[in-house]
C-alpha cells in the first residue's frame, strides 16, 4: 500500500512494513495537530481545545503502527479507540491521510482554499467546486457529504439525480465509513447562533479580535480578517466573515458571517448568519436555511408580530 500526503510542496509516500517512514507520517500529522493547538491558543480558544489537539499529537508522535495502515484497516473506528482521539480529530487525522489536506488548520492559517479541496471528489470540477464553496459555504468533505444527503446540494444547479447518486458515492468511499451526517437539530439553536453572530462583530468593530492574514482576495498579505473562538453551554464556536468571491463581488464581506461550531468530540458543522433583505425580516439576522426558526425566535422575544 502506498498513501500520498501532499502538504504544499512536500511529497510523503508511505509503505505497509516501512517503519521508519510511516513513523515520518505519524510525526508529520502530529505536527499538524500542534501547530492547530499553537494557533488556537493565540487566537483566544478555549484551553480545553488546545489540549485535546495536543494530547492527539503526544498520542500520533507515540504511535508504532502506520496510521494510514491503521485507517485502511480499522478505518474511523480504529482511530477513535486510541487514546485522546475523539470522533472530531479521528476525522481531522483521516483528512489530512487522505487528501493531504486539513481545512480546519487551513482556515486557523488564512491558507483554506476549499475549491481545490473540494475537486478532490470525483466529479467536481472547478466550476461546480466554486458553485458549491460560494452557494452553500462548503470548505470540508464532511460538510460536502452532510450536503449530499440533505437536499441542499441537489438543489444547486447542474447536480441531477445520477449525480448526487454517484457524489454520495464517492464521498462515502473517500470518508471510508457509512453515512453519518449531523443533523440542523443536533447543532446549535439559532437563538444561540444570532447571539454568536452579535459577538463576533460586535467585538470585530471594536478591534477587540485577533485576525489572521488570508491567502484568497489579500494582495498585500495583510492581517485583516478577525476571528473569534467562543464557548456557550457544550459547544465551541469559531467565526470570521465570509472571505469567499462571492462575498467580495457583492460587498457583504462584512455581512455575512460564518460560524463553524464543534461539540465536546470535535465534530464539525458550520452556519452561515447574513442580513435578511426580503420579507418579514428583512433587515434582521438571519441564519441562512433557519429562517422560519429565526422568525419563531424574535417573535418569541416581541421583535415583531407574525403575519
Amino acid at each position: 500500500m502506498t498513501i500520498i500526503v501532499r502538504d504544499g510542496r512536500d511529497v510523503i509516500a508511505t509503505r505497509a512494513g516501512a517503519g521508519k517512514v510511516s513513523t515520518d507520517l505519524n510525526r508529520r500529522i502530529a505536527s499538524k495537530l500542534e501547530e492547530a493547538a499553537e494557533l488556537l491558543q493565540r487566537q483566544g480558544a478555549n484551553p480545553f481545545r488546545v489540549g485535546a489537539y495536543r494530547r492527539a499529537a503526544v498520542t500520533l508522535g507515540n504511535l508504532d503502527r502506520d496510521i494510514g495502515e491503521l485507517i485502511e484497516r480499522e478505518g474511523l473506528e480504529g482511530l477513535i479507540a486510541l487514546p485522546t482521539i475523539g470522533q472530531g480529530i479521528a476525522a481531522a487525522i483521516r483528512e489530512m491521510v487522505q487528501t493531504g489536506r486539513w481545512s480546519q488548520l487551513e482556515r486557523l492559517r488564512g491558507s483554506l482554499e476549499p475549491e481545490a479541496l473540494l475537486q478532490t471528489v470525483p466529479g467536481i470540477g472547478p466550476v461546480l467546486a466554486r458553485n458549491i464553496h460560494e452557494e452553500l459555504h462548503i470548505d470540508t468533505l464532511e460538510q460536502l457529504e452532510a450536503a449530499a444527503w440533505d437536499g441542499r446540494l441537489e438543489a444547486l444547479s447542474g447536480i441531477g439525480d445520477r449525480k448526487l447518486a454517484a457524489l454520495r458515492a464517492s464521498l462515502g468511499a473517500a470518508l471510508g465509513r457509512a453515512r453519518t451526517v449531523r443533523q440542523s437539530a443536533d447543532g446549535p439553536d439559532v437563538a444561540t447562533l444570532l447571539d454568536v453572530d452579535r459577538r463576533y462583530r460586535s467585538a470585530a468593530e471594536a478591534g477587540r479580535l485577533p485576525t489572521i492574514a488570508p491567502k484568497r482576495f489579500n494582495p498585500s498579505g495583510e492581517s485583516w480578517l478577525p476571528i473569534l473562538h467562543y464557548e456557550q453551554d457544550d459547544w465551541h464556536f469559531t467565526a470570521l466573515y465570509s472571505n469567499t468571491a462571492r462575498a467580495h463581488r457583492l460587498g457583504k464581506v462584512e455581512d455575512w458571517v460564518v460560524i463553524y461550531f464543534y461539540d465536546a468530540d470535535h465534530e464539525e458543522g458550520l452556519h452561515t448568519v447574513v442580513t435578511e433583505t426580503r420579507g418579514p425580516l428583512a433587515g434582521r439576522r438571519v441564519v441562512r436555511g433557519r429562517e422560519r426558526e429565526c422568525r419563531e425566535c424574535y417573535r418569541a422575544a416581541g421583535a415583531f408580530e407574525a403575519n
